[in-house]
């Protein structure tokens, strides 16, 4: 292997590139699944949570075990690493290198077998944990190791870094939960490890140097159960030991796994968690042991800093005030399982009685509900992420941090790190495993500057050796990869070593699997593989369209994504429709934070951030700002969108469909006047074939049926006439409605004056007011300024009088609440922001303080609610749900639906149509095929109803529809 495939440099290699393309030339015939050596693919597969970046060659996506021996011949004839990926959410840089990447996750992601009687399953390594679960939760049964990652770190990769969890106290790792490991050697010689298996050359010469060094293992692998450095051999030297045991823990060393056979577990009856609140972090490390004694199944911490940050984060905000009583400096997690509520309840007094004792009197909040649980349970996996939210370069780094010690030294382990840290002038964050003594600490350091990258060096040394004194375990659950492995000769010497390397050898002969990872490891500190090292730099934009200031422009706001994949997620919430479509990293938020990252640094050539294959990277982005608000460290990829295509249409131009939709409010009054030639396109035969052909229009989906405009009414008012009682409404006629579906304008008019508000019209010169959204979708950021500006300058008078702005339409009323806010910043923009709601947000605040009332009649028995995107990012959907709860004897039942997938003009492209209706088969549209024939199916988007009535045939409607059907009294 030549030194330049060892340790790629970061930036953009010609000579790199041209071997990668031969590779991928070479190995396609031979394989079902892709393989691409493109810039960007390349470019999207060089990092995953860690601070590494490494290059690879290609990547290729097997679909089976054919493929892989089809990729082991050829790195066997051209010297190629082989490097096995899952979902890239380790911290270590374990699926980092310069060679071939495989990506298990997109095809080899199966369930083979489940046997209920012994409660075993067979997997495919790229299966995801939470899907897993999903399916085994009908039965009754799940697997038990857990970590944070669960909603898309993959079997594999938590075979190959022996993961752990929050729940290993009663679990254990994963080295106790894999009962066999089936794969391919280097050689493409498919192997089965299992009890009892036949011997195999490799592994007897593992089992031969395991007994050789029975005596150095006995007094060097540390004595604690969040061991999981170096290869497994005292698992070799069990009165009975399963060969699976070695291959647990070897980060694809040794071999690529096809298939594990894991142990799995009764789902508990009940859970119930006691948080316990701490005055100081010294307290609950001091505590942390009895409260153990008590035999939970966790004990897990979070710390100042998760509370802190956490409060600014609009998703946890809630959950924290649930849990947290005065101020604590930190919080212990404990969590009991049983059959029974009467015992359980009895473990939650035994915790309030150890923490009396203790001097900690009704410090303890219970936690009993399901659902309740489960909140708290998601913030406390978003430790990572809510650390990391912290703006500029200075960051949490991942190095040390789980470290794992006995927990009769964990208060003096963590006191003497701490002070460690402040001797480097730096300080920690902490989290996670109190319970075994695992606790995830990050120093933060800025890896741009020098002194940054020496500090970490210093500080990895250090704390290797305060580890050491404390007989603890310097890798304790997030596995090697490049961080840790070079400590391996302080922790455990050079005859242990020297044994792995051995082990390495009988399975690997040629090093092809994984270099540099576990043995003859890369430096840890080597700067040509980290992803921000000195030297470092962004060449931003010189006009940036959007007001980025507040994350430290336009690179700063890119690189807040930290790569630990939370956007990978399969279920829940709205993040990222494109990647649960596609299952493919160029579609998924992160996916395309790195593409930006490399771009804008110098990384993938000159002219990327403006190129096609930058472009095609937004492609399928539906600005459904799921990432804005479910993405723990804030990366808002539908805000970064409209920067690229600010760029790219100002270098390439704008073609004459982006034109047509970025121009709609403008022409629209003109249009509507000739609506009857306008409609034609979908009732005469061929127009829509034409259309598709001139303009990209899909012919399969019909267009929006231009109305008779919605004919405003009443006097025109001035400023004056606002009287400041919090009446006083401006009712904003965006676009759409007011063109396409006036109705919904008609009804929210009767609706907002039978409740005794005050309609204010503003007089506007000229056409309709506008928010600048349709400009916004495809970068045309001046023409929306200029929309913002006039909307501004017209509502602006009767705001500053008391009144306030409500709309229909989510993406477009809720512009002025966030796009507006980086094209128009300043004080005049937060103050219009501030007195702008959707109607449902005004009416539910108002209800709910008696301002106002509806007198309403029961009409429809359901109402199935779907949540627009812009909704559920700008936490409107609570507000939806309350107006609705009061029409009464009316059940509601919110749809747990995504992105509904037309996103605007995205749904209407011959180009991204199939997606725009997957997206809407994930779970909308079979939820409302489900519902009831008299049901009403509310949603608020525009774009949302057209998605439900072309995919399901059913009319859904706007909030104010119902509560318009619903009034008493006269039509």
């Amino acid at each position: 292997m030549s030194a330049e495939l060892r340790a790629a440099p970061p930036a953009y290699s010609a000579s790199i590139q041209r071997q990668g393309e031969a590779l991928a030339r070479r190995l396609q015939p031979q394989m079902q699944g892709e393989v691409t050596a493109a810039a960007f693919d390349r470019g999207r597969y060089a990092t995953d949570a860690s601070i590494y970046q490494i290059m690879p060659l290609a990547v290729a996506f097997p679909k089976d075990a054919t493929d892989l021996q089809a990729a082991l011949s050829v790195a066997q004839k051209t010297g190629v690493p082989v490097i096995a990926r899952g979902g890239g959410t380790s911290q270590n840089g374990q699926p980092l290198g310069a060679g071939l990447v495989l990506d298990f996750s997109r095809y080899f992601n199966g369930l083979l077998e489940l046997d209920t009687g012994s409660r075993q399953v067979v997997v495919q390594p790229g299966m995801v944990l939470e899907r897993l679960n999903t399916r085994l939760r009908a039965e009754g049964l799940f697997f038990p190791v857990e970590p944070s990652t669960a909603s898309r770190c993959t079997l594999g990769g938590m075979a190959g870094n022996n993961s752990c969890g929050a729940r290993s106290l009663a679990y254990g790792k994963m080295v106790d939960n894999v009962r066999a490991v089936e794969g391919l050697m280097a050689s493409g010689e498919a192997v089965r490890f299992v009890l009892q298996s036949p011997a195999h050359p490799a592994l007897s010469r593992a089992q031969a140097l395991a007994e050789v060094e029975r005596a150095e293992i006995e007094a060097r692998f540390p004595k604690v159960q969040r061991r999981v450095g170096g290869y497994n051999l005292d698992a070799l030297l069990a009165q009975t030991p399963n060969p699976a045991h070695l291959m647990v823990g070897s980060e694809g060393t040794l071999a690529l796994t096809t298939a594990l056979t894991l142990q799995l577990a009764p789902l508990p009856a009940r859970r119930v968690m006691g948080v316990c609140h701490f005055p100081s972090f010294r307290a609950a490390m001091e505590a942390t042991r009895h409260i153990v004694a008590l035999g939970p199944t966790a004990v897990e911490l979070v710390d100042n800093n998760v509370l802190t940050l956490g409060a600014e984060i609009a998703l946890f905000q809630r959950t924290l005030s649930k849990i947290t009583k005065g101020h604590p400096d930190c919080l212990l997690l404990v969590e009991f399982a049983g059959e029974s509520e009467g015992a359980l309840a009895q473990e939650l007094k035994r915790l309030d009685q150890c923490m009396s004792d203790h001097g900690y009197s009704g410090a303890v909040v219970e936690i009993t509900e399901a659902a309740a649980q489960r909140e708290v349970w998601e913030m406390r996996e978003a430790c990572l992420n809510i650390m990391m939210s912290a703006t500029g370069d200075a960051k949490p780094v991942s190095f040390i941090e789980d470290c794992a010690v006995p927990l009769e030294h964990l208060a003096d382990y963590t006191d003497e790190i701490t002070e460690l840290f402040a001797r480097h002038n730096t300080r920690g964050t902490w989290y996670a495993h109190a319970s075994e003594g695992c606790l995830h600490v990050r120093p933060i350091l800025n890896l741009k500057d020098p002194r940054g990258l020496a500090a970490m060096r210093a500080i990895a040394e250090e704390a290797c050796a305060l580890v050491r004194r404390f007989k603890g375990s310097h890798s304790g659950e997030h596995g090697d990869g490049i961080s840790r492995s070079e400590f391996h000769r302080m922790m455990f010497g050079d005859r242990i070593v020297a044994a792995f390397e051995g082990v390495k050898d009988a399975f690997d002969p040629k090093g092809l699997l994984n270099p540099g990872k576990i043995v003859r490891p890369y430096r840890m500190d080597d700067p040509a593989l980290m992803r921000f090292a000195p030297g470092y730099h962004v060449a931003e934009p010189v006009q940036q369209a959007l007001d980025w200031s507040d994350k430290g422009g336009f690179g700063g706001a890119i690189e807040m994504c930290n790569n630990n994949g939370t956007c990978r997620k399969l279920a829940g919430g709205v993040m990222c429709p494109s990647y649960r479509v596609t299952g493919q990293e160029q579609h998924l938020t992160r996916g395309r934070a790195n593409a930006l990252r490399l771009a804008i640094s110098g990384q993938l050539g000159e002219g990327a951030l403006t190129s096609t294959a930058m472009k095609e990277s937004m492609a399928l982005c539906v600005g459904c700002k799921g990432c804005r608000q479910e993405c723990p460290t804030g990366v808002d990829m539908a805000k970064m969108k409209i920067e690229v295509l600010h760029h790219y249409h100002a270098r390439h131009g704008l073609p004459l469909r982006e034109r047509l939709v970025a121009y709609l409010p403008r022409y629209a009054p003109f249009v509507a006047r000739l609506r009857g030639l306008a409609n034609l396109r979908d009732r005469v035969p061929g127009l829509a074939w034409l259309s598709e052909r001139l303009l990209g229009l899909a012919a399969d989906r019909p267009l929006p049926v231009w109305a008779k405009p919605w004919a405003e009414g009443g006097r025109v008012s001035t400023p004056e006439d606002v009287q400041g009682d919090g009446r006083d409404l401006v009712l904003f006629g965006d676009t759409f409605n007011r063109y396409f579906e006036p109705e919904n304008l008609t009804a929210a008019t009767r609706v907002l004056s039978a409740a005794g508000y005050r309609l204010h019209r503003v007089p506007v010169q000229g056409r309709p007011l506008c928010c600048g959204r349709s400009f916004m979708a495809s970068g045309q950021t001046t023409e929306a300024r200029k929309e913002l500006q006039r909307s501004r300058d017209a509502l602006l008078p009767y705001v500053q009088r008391g009144a306030r702005v409500v709309g229909l339409e989510p993406s477009c009323l809720l512009t002025f609440r966030d796009e507006a806010l980086s094209l128009l910043p300043g004080d005049e923009s937060q103050r219009l922001a501030e007195a702008t709601q959707l109607i449902e947000e005004a009416l539910a605040q108002d209800l709910r303080a008696g301002l106002v009332a509806l007198d309403l009649d029961a009409l429809p028995k359901v109402a199935h609610l779907h949540g627009h995107c812009h909704q559920k990012a700008l936490g409107a959907m609570g507000a939806v749900e309350q107006v609705l709860r009061a029409v009464p004897e009316l059940r509601v039942e919110t749809i747990p639906s995504s992105c509904c997938g037309m996103a605007g003009a995205f749904g209407h492209q011959a180009e991204t149509l199939e997606f725009s209706r997957a997206m809407g088969e994930l779970s909308l549209l079979p939820a409302v095929r489900a519902a009831g024939a008299e049901d009403w199916i509310i949603a608020d988007g525009t774009s949302c109803r057209a998605q439900i009535k072309d995919g399901s045939g059913r009319q859904g409607r706007h909030v104010v529809r119902l509560l318009e059907a619903c009034l008493k009294g006269p039509a």
